[in-house]
């Protein structure tokens, strides 16, 4: 085994501990718009209505719990885990048939690993579809034993996580060259240092933290605790929390950004809102391959609007709206119905500075003296 598969090695056993979303599709597309809209709209689209207690999915005569102060109580560990896509596959349909959603459980994510491989240059043996043939001479896919199997289509029978007509994420013309030239630059110089691997592998931001807070191939499990003048979520990915402020204070200086942005909420009524700005731009965002972060790029003008409704005894309706001028061509949106879950949430112990960052990169240089050693032979 060389070095350079070593490097791989490891990156794999790594990537056990950091694996991310799905495969993105990355064309420019217009803005999602209401249903018969006639024309694209900068025009912040409407997020989909909750849908009431009463209907289909909670149970007769259930009513909102509510914390002392007389909120929604939003407590508990939840879960968004779900093999339906961020975005909408070419030529599907809004709402997904019973046999396509039956069809797409069956599958699972391999289609989505085995494009997310590809993209990265490493197709595995355990991920072969008519669309992407396996590696035969690979060195196999530690990352599939970590994989969270048996999930379940969203039940509200969408396509996508992305609502509206597109279902895609509406990336400008010139972020769609920019995006190819990363992945480009990233297959040609995959490990010259820490700063070329993605944050994803560094242990420093994962996409389900967001926000918005999306779903990866594993750990989907939140814990959200609740005060009156605080909600914190607790994330089982990297371990991240977030803590939205509730006391009516502004957001802080836009001078200091952090991975998962300044997030600020009230109620309206009984949903919980959530605005978050400042977010480090240095995290990238969803559409570099895979969803995963650190490739993509991105700007500081993100600005993320997220609404919890508790919906059901075992539902929280999750929506959220982006805006990112620069970046996409107006704003998209989403929703996720968050299950509730008796599974524990358990640390999930990733750092920067890990051991297999150490491997990655003492492969690749291996390789490079074993590559000039080679030229001085001839």
């Amino acid at each position: 085994m060389t070095s350079q598969s070593v490097a791989r090695l490891a990156a794999g056993a790594f990537v056990a501990v950091g694996v991310c979303l799905v495969p993105l599709r990355l064309p420019a597309q217009a803005p999602a718009q209401a249903p018969g809209a006639a024309a694209p709209s900068t025009a912040r689209p409407a997020a989909p209505k909750p849908r009431p207690a009463g209907e289909k999915g909670a149970a007769r005569g259930w009513t909102v719990p509510r914390t002392p102060d007389g909120k929604p109580d939003l407590q508990g560990l939840w879960t968004n885990a779900t093999v339906t896509p961020l975005e909408r596959p070419d030529g599907a349909k809004e709402f997904a048939t019973a046999e396509e959603l039956a069809a797409l459980e069956k599958r699972g994510n391999r289609d989505e690993q085995a494009k997310a491989d590809a993209e990265r240059g490493t197709p595995a043996a355990s991920t072969e579809t008519p669309a992407a043939p396996a590696r035969r001479n690979g060195i196999g896919d530690y990352n599939a034993i970590w994989w969270e199997l048996g999930k379940k289509a969203l039940e509200n029978s969408r396509s996508s996580i992305i609502t509206g007509p597109s279902g895609k994420l509406p990336h400008t013309p010139e972020t769609v060259q920019r995006l190819a030239a990363n992945r480009e630059y990233e297959r040609l110089h995959p490990a010259d240092g820490p700063e070329f691997r993605d944050n994803i592998e560094r242990c420093l931001a994962w996409i389900t933290s967001g926000p918005p807070m999306l779903p990866t191939f594993y750990n989907n499990t939140y814990k959200i605790y609740q005060t009156p003048k605080t909600v914190a979520i607790l994330v089982e990915m990297i371990h991240d929390v977030r803590l939205i402020h509730l006391d009516g204070s502004a957001h802080s200086s836009p001078a200091v950004r952090q991975w998962m942005g300044d997030s600020r909420g009230h109620w309206e009524g009984d949903t919980l809102v959530v605005e978050t700005v400042n977010i480090n731009s240095k995290r990238g965002y969803i559409g570099g391959g895979g969803g995963r972060s650190g490739i993509a790029p991105n700007n500081d003008k993100m600005k993320v609007t997220e609404r919890f409704t508790r919906t059901a005894a075992d539902t929280i309706m999750y929506q959220f709206t982006v805006e990112n001028p620069g970046i996409y061509t107006g704003p998209w949106s989403g929703e996720i119905p968050m299950k509730a879950t008796d599974e524990p949430l358990y640390e999930y112990a990733c750092h920067e500075g890990n051991y297999a960052m150490h491997d990655i990169l003492s492969g690749a240089r291996a390789d490079e003296a074993a590559a000039a050693k080679g030229k001085e032979k001839k």
